[in-house]
């Protein structure tokens, strides 16, 4: 679950430079990027859930 936290963590602050980029520079590539994190972020976040589930019954 550490591990699972950990690349939330990095996909998280992948979005937040991404996103900053595009918003402060007009970086349409880093547009692209954040998005891309934003679909991983989603994956990753309902793997959390699932562990956070079964930990919890445990």
């Amino acid at each position: 679950m550490k591990e699972l936290l950990e690349q939330i963590n990095a996909q998280f602050e992948a979005f937040s430079s991404d996103a900053t980029a595009q918003l402060e520079n007009g970086n349409k590539a880093a547009g692209t990027r954040a998005r891309k994190a934003t679909l991983e972020m989603t994956k990753l976040m309902k793997e959390f859930r699932k562990v956070s589930l079964e930990a919890s019954k445990q």
